[in-house]
């Protein structure tokens, strides 16, 4: 894990202004547990991690433990940023307005209407795909940043 100053744990509690003594408390761990995952000798469990995020009202630490411990999470979903939610809805409302400006969703009901992408295909596809992408991402980044 990077360095002690950029401890996902670590800022998240910080943010919610809670001590580690707190913290430890409230979520029925023991503070060297807290100490450990904030140092990076430890990793915390899934669970322990979820708990953290309702503790901490902070939905992002559990994608940014996702995105840092598992690779297959890695693999599928985008990285998630965080923003204020002015950013992250502008952001949304962006890249659904030029998906729908750019006609994508009709080129890929033509691409998938015999249920096959052949290889004429494919890079036109491949291109809808990552603008969907940044579609969930920005939907992630806003769902993050309301806090739900």
């Amino acid at each position: 894990m990077p360095g002690e100053c950029w401890n996902i744990y670590k800022n998240a509690r910080r943010g919610a202004g809670l001590t580690q003594e707190s913290a430890a408390e409230r979520l029925g761990i023991s503070v060297e547990s807290i100490r450990a995952y904030e140092t990076g000798q430890r990793t915390p469990p899934d669970n322990v991690v979820q708990l953290m995020s309702i503790l901490y009202n902070s939905l992002n630490l559990c994608f940014q433990h996702m995105q840092e411990n598992n690779v297959v999470y890695r693999s599928v979903v985008p990285e998630v940023e965080q923003r204020s939610v002015i950013e992250a809805t502008t952001k949304l409302v962006n890249r659904i307005f030029d998906f729908a400006d750019s006609h994508a969703d009709r080129r890929l009901l033509r691409i998938a209407e015999d249920n096959v992408i052949d290889t004429s295909e494919r890079v036109e596809f491949d291109a809808i795909m990552e603008d969907l992408g940044e579609i969930v991402e920005a939907a992630l980044e806003l769902r993050c940043a309301g806090g739900s």
